[in-house]
């Protein structure tokens, strides 16, 4: 961005939320140099972020992820600003990541992860004023395994009323897509199974559920079927072995 143009534009407010106070006040000075921005910062807890962003309206929140501390429940955290705030871009910034994190972090709302051991300051600048348009901010391998997980097959988690888990990981597949509309030849075509062994799926289904029908499987699994919340997405494998 020319100088000029970010004279007549409008600073960019960001929030920093950084538990590592070193790495924070760095940031925040580097940043702080650039006119294109407006800074404030705040503790990497929710309450703390929520609070901020109440009280000083945020463009972008950029979190920094402790690998020291459980992962999931950070996505969860991600998860709840951005259903509490959903206008404000999350950029997640960490020191590596791997696919289920990735996957995990743009499910809980982020828009974009950025790499501090291995990428250029500059860069962080432009990732900030991405997602501050509206834009995603992902490299090629992190596109890929999103990519990858659009064309895995699906999988829903079915608990009884006491919340325990009724039907193996192959069983759960296959309610997903029944749930989807797919008949039992292309649910044997997606797994690449017989339309045999899907029939005799959907009798051990039914007799486990006790219901008769695919009409009461899909009105079951609407009821009782696990919300995709980020605590559970994170370590869930989507391809699972027969069983």
């Amino acid at each position: 961005m020319s100088s000029s143009l970010a004279a007549a534009s409008p600073a960019i407010t960001v929030l920093i939320a950084d538990s590592n106070r070193m790495q924070a006040q760095l940031l925040t000075s580097a940043l702080r140099r650039r006119s294109e921005f407006r800074i404030s910062t705040c503790p990497v807890d929710v309450a703390s972020i929520l609070q901020a962003v109440a009280s000083t309206p945020a463009k972008v929140v950029v979190l920094s992820l402790n690998h020291s501390v459980n992962i999931a429940n950070q996505m969860a955290a991600m998860r709840r600003i951005h259903l509490s705030h959903p206008a404000v871009a999350k950029v997640l910034l960490v020191e590596s990541y791997d696919r289920e994190l990735v996957v995990g972090a743009f499910r809980s709302g982020a828009r974009g992860i950025f790499c501090i051991s291995d990428t250029h300051f500059r860069l962080l600048c432009r990732c900030i004023q991405r997602v501050a348009g509206g834009q995603i901010w992902a490299n090629t391998e992190q596109l890929s395994f999103l990519l990858d997980l659009i064309s895995e097959v699906p999988s829903l988690r079915v608990l009884n009323s006491s919340g325990h888990q009724l039907l193996t990981p192959r069983e759960e597949q296959v309610v997903a897509l029944v749930a989807e509309g797919l008949s039992n030849r292309d649910i044997a075509r997606e797994l690449n199974l017989s339309e045999h062994t899907i029939k005799k799926y959907l009798f051990r289904i039914f007799d486990k559920l006790g219901i008769s029908s695919r009409v009461e499987l899909v009105l079951y699994a609407v009821n009782h079927g696990d919300p995709l919340q980020a605590e559970w997405l994170i370590g869930m494998s989507h391809s699972t072995p027969d069983s």
